[in-house]
């Protein structure tokens, strides 16, 4: 990887505005995930340049959204409309409505985005097409894709040897078994990426791997035909993108190496160039509120990434708030320090 010498920022946060450098084009960046860090990530790396590209997965069967695809059949619409909503440039009236959950009747807390982006599936006739025609009615900045347009469920196989089968179920049965995740797959095994989505992997020039959530959010992109040789062959700086807290019933107990080892291992090895993680102290009053839900900091164990081959770089990376979460501004900005610094 090259070195840039005297690189500016791409991004003037005091007057509002892009900064385009002489010579310079706007960096293509795909961010690879699904969940709200998917979208957090794509609000704040919208304001650096507008060859942005989500690709969200697909396995959710859970909520609003597990409701539509039991009953019309459709892929989940929620992480789509999420990424679509970060990236979107609109009224805020439209943004409001797109995000309005019903509170009474058979539509009690369903989004109007997701109703919206389910007939639009209809009309369309393939899921894919309906987010690309979302997108246009939102004014989006860069695109949004499905990683692929076939209708997957998430399989979880525990160390003890027991599965269940449903993206929703992972969390309690994983409390039921009382052991770590061994192997999530996809029913159908091996779908097809959306070509579309392989395209854009292999034309970037940063690749961003979450964040998100490590078994269901992140991982099964990967799962999909594709999606891992993709990332393997383009010459795209690829980072990864650290969890700031464990997941209750999911990553109890992990560190930093165990998100990296269940990654590479369901994937492959040599797809991170870098791992950035969080290095900002949390409040102990939020921390007091995930220990009550078996969720802690995670311990990164930086020489043992290192020794992988993998360049660890830390920043404080969270908002101010009751949550211990990615700021988008604070994570956009450092990742496109480290894209300035260290690029193909």
């Amino acid at each position: 990887m090259a070195k840039i010498i005297g690189a500016q920022p791409l991004y003037d946060y005091d007057t509002g505005t892009k900064v385009y450098l002489p010579g310079r084009r706007e960096p293509k960046i795909v961010v690879i995930g699904g969940g709200h860090g998917q979208s957090t990530a794509l609000r704040g790396l919208k304001r650096y340049t507008s060859n942005l590209t989500g690709i969200v997965a697909v396995s959710d069967d859970g909520g609003g959204s597990g409701m539509l695809r039991e009953d019309l059949g459709i892929l989940p619409p929620g992480d789509i409309r999420n990424c679509i909503m970060a990236l979107s440039n609109t009224e805020p009236l439209l943004e409001k409505l797109m995000s309005y959950r019903f509170e009474s009747g058979t539509l009690l807390g369903q989004s109007f985005g997701n109703l919206f982006l389910a007939a639009m599936s209809e009309i369309c006739g393939s899921f894919d097409e309906a987010v690309r025609n979302m997108c246009k009615v939102l004014s989006v900045t860069g695109k949004v894709l499905p990683v692929t347009n076939e209708n997957i469920f998430l399989e979880a196989e525990f160390e003890n040897g027991k599965t269940t089968l449903g993206e929703s179920s992972i969390y309690l049965d994983k409390k039921i078994n009382d052991c770590r995740i061994h192997e999530v797959r996809l029913i159908p095994a091996h779908p097809r990426a959306l070509e579309e989505s392989l395209q854009e992997i292999l034309g970037a020039d940063l690749v961003l791997i979450g964040p998100g959530s490590l078994y269901t959010s992140v991982i099964p992109n990967f799962l999909v035909a594709g999606i891992t040789e993709a990332v393997a062959a383009t010459k795209a700086l690829r980072i990864f993108v650290m969890n700031v807290m464990t997941q209750d019933g999911e990553t109890e107990g992990y560190t930093g190496i165990d998100h990296i080892q269940a990654f590479c291992s369901h994937a492959a090895e040599g797809l991170i160039d870098v791992c950035l993680a969080n290095d900002a102290p949390i409040d102990e009053a939020v921390l007091s509120a995930y220990r009550k839900e078996d969720s802690e900091p995670i311990r990164l164990c930086q020489k043992e990434i290192e020794a992988l081959g993998i360049q660890v770089v830390t920043k404080p990376l969270i908002a101010h708030s009751k949550f211990a979460r990615h700021d988008s501004e604070k994570l956009a900005e450092a990742v496109m320090e480290i894209y300035q610094k260290l690029h193909t």
